[in-house]
């Protein structure tokens, strides 16, 4: 649906309506126009579809076309592929649908009694080997004021599922366009939001990790034991971990305070020498007992090969979790962030202290990548913003069966938490948020790589972007759609650099001529 102008669109929109509109245009049984009602899902309008479209038509003068809302589609994981809006637009660009209904409920049951269709079209395999209990409500709803059941003709069952899980189509731009229409957001006020980034004050509290690429040759292997034998080449060490989360915000133009504890050693000159050139206020408390954490990443031939990590994973002591609370306590930022990398500052006894010495006001942030951890980003209550992945989010539930969107609503109501972005990797975004009469729960933003070269600090680029955009326009639409943006941009390069605010301005003017079909 991209790439159409406004009469088009609008020519597709008008025949969308709500169960009682149609009630008023329609009227109840009996009629002189016979009306037919299909229902179904539509994540992706396919053959088998059209077929059944076309012999309800032909049993009828008006054919009215159901779906199922987002909201109850939970049969297989990433589902729906294409939200509603979008589905209902597709079903009523077809010539043989008159008109189309977005279903709220679970089941058709209640439109069916407020439309009162002459007929309710099923497929053909809903009746084989007996009518199905489900069916059964259908045809008492149906028979209590006159309506009948029509099973259509086939033997060919088409799988939107099976053809989304083999080959998904690209419809980035199309599912995005959707969305900010929906949401009344426009590229402009994109644009706007990361120009308003710049003095925003925001205080990081987490782990700091240097990240290290060594690069290597492999030159053989040794005969008499599996070992490989590789040439040193370079290394290049960068700032990780909630350190490059200061350094985004940084570059998008923030005032940055930095909290974290360090090692007394060479890493430790390196990282504030840094974080020192890119203009972040770190605040550094030195624990001569500890390292300062370094994740080393040994590759050869562009294949990574071995990491070594030199790490103490101990709880930071009281001195040191007295030093930051009292940083947190006396902090007049605009957003608080804790990035938690489970590597001494945040655990199930620190956690609590540091949440309460937050002040009054500022935006409450949190980020805990620790899937191969033991930690739980539950333990993150009542904040405005969390921002795990699906990993994350199946450790801290203990749910490895249920499919993403309920996973994320469970986290969501159990995390208390404002908003909740959930990161689906290659898929990815979900969103959830209150919903309220202008608003649904939630909504997924699909990623824009062009080529993905290190998925390593994506996520820190995205809770960046995604806190700024937070903190400037209250918008979790806006949050997620330019978290999303710098996340791939993240992606596409090898190492944990920062992220420059003029890249996702073009990477926005990029997406923009693609939903323009430019």
């Amino acid at each position: 649906m991209t790439g159409l102008t406004d009469a088009e669109r609008a020519t597709f929109q008008r025949k969308i309506k709500t169960p009682q509109q149609l009630r008023e245009m329609l009227g109840g049984c009996p009629r002189e126009k016979k009306v037919i009602m299909c229902h179904g899902t539509f994540d992706l309008v396919h053959p088998g579809h059209i077929r059944h479209l076309i012999y309800a038509k032909s049993k009828a003068s008006v054919l009215v076309t159901s779906l199922t809302g987002d909201q109850h589609i939970s049969k297989a994981n990433f589902r729906p592929f294409v939200p509603q809006m979008l589905r209902a637009m597709n079903l009523a660009a077809l010539e043989i649908v008159d008109y189309v209904v977005i279903d709220e409920n679970a089941t058709p049951i209640e439109n069916l009694k407020i439309i009162q269709p002459d007929y309710f079209a099923k497929g053909y395999e809903y009746n084989k080997g007996g009518m199905h209990p489900k069916t059964k409500e259908e045809f008492d709803a149906l028979a209590s004021f006159g309506g009948e059941i029509l099973f259509t003709p086939g033997d060919i069952v088409y799988s939107s599922s099976r053809i989304i899980d083999s080959e998904p189509p690209d419809l980035a731009a199309d599912k995005l366009h959707v969305l900010m229409a929906a949401e009344n957001v426009s590229f402009n006020d994109l644009h706007k939001a990361i120009d308003s980034f710049k003095g925003a004050k925001i205080h990081v509290v987490g782990d700091t990790i240097v990240d290290s690429y060594t690069y290597c040759t492999l030159i053989g292997g040794n005969t008499k034991t599996p070992t490989f034998s590789l040439k040193y080449e370079e290394q290049v060490d960068f700032v990780g971990g909630a350190g490059v989360v200061a350094k985004h915000m940084k570059m998008a133009g923030a005032d940055v305070h930095f909290t974290t504890v360090l090692g007394e050693d060479a890493l430790k000159d390196f990282v504030l020498k840094d974080l020192k050139e890119y203009g972040v206020h770190c605040e550094a408390i030195i624990d001569p007992t500890r390292p300062t954490t370094q994740k080393n990443l040994f590759t050869a031939g562009g294949y990574r090969m071995l990491k070594v990590d030199k790490l103490d994973n101990r709880p930071i002591s009281d001195r040191v979790l007295d030093h930051f609370t009292s940083s947190i306590r006396g902090s007049k930022s605009d957003a608080i962030i804790f990035s938690d990398f489970r590597h001494g500052i945040f655990n199930p006894q620190t956690i609590p202290p540091l949440t309460s010495a937050i002040p009054a006001g500022p935006l409450r942030i949190a980020d805990s990548q620790v899937a191969s951890r033991w930690g739980n980003i539950l333990e993150f209550q009542g904040f405005d913003l969390i921002t795990p992945n699906e990993r994350e989010a199946r450790f801290a539930l203990g749910d490895q069966d249920s499919t993403v969107r309920p996973l994320a609503l469970e986290l969501y109501k159990r995390a208390n938490c404002k908003y909740l972005i959930l990161k689906m990797g290659q898929r990815g975004l979900i969103t959830y948020r209150a919903p309220n009469p202008e608003v649904r729960s939630f909504f997924t933003v699909d990623p824009f790589t062009d080529k993905v070269v290190d998925a390593v600090g994506a996520g820190d680029a995205l809770l960046s972007y995604a806190t700024l955009a937070l903190r400037v326009t209250g918008n979790p639409v806006i949050a997620s759609i330019l978290g999303t943006l710098a996340a791939c941009l993240a992606c596409e390069r090898d190492g944990n650099h920062p992220i420059d605010p003029a890249d996702v301005h073009k990477r926005l003017n990029h997406v923009e001529k693609l939903i323009r079909y430019e």
